[in-house]
């Protein structure tokens, strides 16, 4: 791999057949501060960190109004992000003094969040926005009536889902072309296969966010080591790669605080397995 990574070695993918951006993107849930609640310790470096994933091509972050709340839109906004990447940004999930994810997908709710995540982020119409997560008090298909309403009107560009069902996304289709699904997805837990497969079948982005686990990689500890010794690489840009290598719709997010763990991240767009390889760390969460 080069001393300079590029995540534009990763390849490319067409949002809704419109928006091209390379695959290997950033997660800037991170940016906040402990428990994603409040503001990083510091603002310079979060805001450093992001300039610094700009310049290696990363052109595609993600983010939520429920990250601070509202800290890393308004962080990413800050760096520069709007005007040089897609922004992708989410409504549907509540954060309390208790930090619990809360659903919250009533029509009304949602209607406002878009204006308030437009105003964070600077933005007169948002590139990708995102239905968090189903909301067992509101209906379904109200809720993603509303964001469909929203692209209608023009404050979203683009909509996505997230942690949803084979059969969600397919309720979510009669209403709006959907363009992406974010479901916890990586090398240790493929729970969500279906859901990748059918995003496959409709040429729908697949964002597998916990894409390296959160450093519990199970079963698949053992072969990743293996493979990332032969490579010369880390465990953490094998995972990636394998993710990358798994479908030509997967987005991948790797999201961290650290210059130093996003250059290793991105480093994985230049790392090729051999289907063997790929096959060793299927197998081993199988």
């Amino acid at each position: 791999m080069s001393e300079t990574p590029d995540a534009a070695a990763a390849g490319t993918f067409d949002i809704d057949g419109e928006t091209t951006v390379n695959r290997l993107g950033f997660g800037a849930m991170r940016l906040c501060g402990e428990g994603i609640i409040g503001r990083p310790e510091d603002e310079a470096v979060a805001r450093a960190v992001v300039e610094r994933a700009m310049e290696l091509g990363v052109d595609f972050l993600d983010t939520a109004d429920s990250y601070g709340p509202g800290v890393s839109e308004r962080i990413l906004r800050e760096a520069g992000a709007p005007e040089d990447a897609v922004v992708a940004t989410k409504a549907g999930l509540l954060r309390d003094d208790t930090h619990e994810w809360k659903p919250h997908g009533d029509p009304e709710y949602v209607r406002n969040q878009v204006l308030v995540s437009k105003d964070r982020l600077g933005v007169d119409t948002i590139d990708l926005y995102q239905f968090h997560r189903p909301d067992p008090d509101t209906p379904f298909a109200d809720s993603v009536t509303a964001f469909a309403e929203l692209k209608d009107e023009g404050h979203v560009r683009h909509v996505g889902l997230s942690n949803v069902s084979v059969e969600q996304l397919d309720e979510a289709r009669e209403h709006v072309e959907v363009a992406t699904v974010q479901n916890s997805y990586n090398v240790a837990d493929r729970e969500h296969e279906d859901v990748l497969r059918a995003c496959e079948e409709h040429d729908v982005g697949f964002i597998p966010y916990f894409p390296l686990a959160a450093g519990d990689l199970g079963e698949a500890a053992e072969p990743l080591a293996e493979v990332a010794a032969a490579h010369d690489a880390t465990e953490r840009q094998v995972a990636l790669a394998w993710l990358l290598a798994r479908s030509d719709v997967t987005l991948p997010i790797p999201g961290t605080s650290s210059v130093d763990h996003l250059e290793e991240n991105v480093g994985a767009a230049e790392l090729s397995l051999a289907d063997d390889e790929l096959d060793r760390l299927r197998s081993a969460s199988d």
